[in-house]
């Protein structure tokens, strides 16, 4: 048995069963208006007009018309615009690993190698640093008058500290500063405070000393 259908925009449609041998030729006289914009696919194979179809089913399939072309080269122009990149990093090995893990790995590798020479090169930049100034500085200061008045300020500098040396041993007396000859002060307000408070004080005792006299006397009468 052989069954006929047509495939259209709402889907696919069997318009005729045939239970003979039937040649695609045939075909074209039993189903009106089957023109060659139609090709015939039996059981998923495209075929011609001599086929003879035995079994299975013939599917009537429309063609479809193209525009004018030039897709290809709007593709072509559209790939040339996008930059291409040369960046893998996100891409993985075959062990599943990230290159970008893996490249990282190898940096930190090398820094850590690196290492001890990046410390004696610093050592060594330190060790030149302190041999340049511990070293003598080659600018030199020539001035006759500096140094002329340089070496006599020096002569009079030994010079006046004999003389002091001289006056201290010679037995000169300072002389003595006497505090009696000199003209009595006049007495500030602190001082005026304090001998009024010295003389409130005496004159309280002298009171006390009155009234426990008066007392002795009355107890002995």
């Amino acid at each position: 048995m052989l069954d006929i259908q047509i495939s259209t925009a709402s889907g696919v449609k069997q318009i005729l069963t045939v239970n003979t041998p039937l040649k695609i030729y045939e075909l074209h006289d039993r189903i009106k208006g089957l023109t060659e914009n139609f090709y015939i696919v039996h059981n998923g194979k495209l075929v011609d007009e001599n086929v003879t179809c035995y079994d299975g089913y013939v599917s009537i399939i429309p063609r479809l018309f193209g525009g004018k072309g030039g897709f290809g080269s709007m593709l072509r122009a559209i790939g040339a615009q996008i930059e291409k990149t040369t960046n893998r990093e996100a891409c993985r090995d075959l062990s599943g690993r990230r290159l970008r893990d893996i490249n990282e790995e190898k940096r930190l590798k090398a820094w850590i190698e690196k290492q001890g020479k990046r410390e004696e090169e610093a050592a060594e930049r330190k060790k030149k640093k302190l041999e340049r100034l511990c070293t003598e500085p080659k600018h030199e200061f020539k001035d006759q008058i500096y140094e002329r008045e340089r070496l006599v300020l020096t002569e009079r500098v030994g010079d006046a500290v004999e003389e002091g040396f001289k006056i201290a041993t010679s037995g000169i007396k300072r002389k003595y500063h006497n505090t009696k000859d000199e003209p009595n002060k006049k007495k500030i307000l602190l001082d005026l405070d304090i001998d009024s408070d010295e003389l409130d004080s005496s004159d309280e005792s002298d009171e006390n000393d009155k009234d426990s006299e008066v007392k002795s006397n009355k107890n002995s009468k």
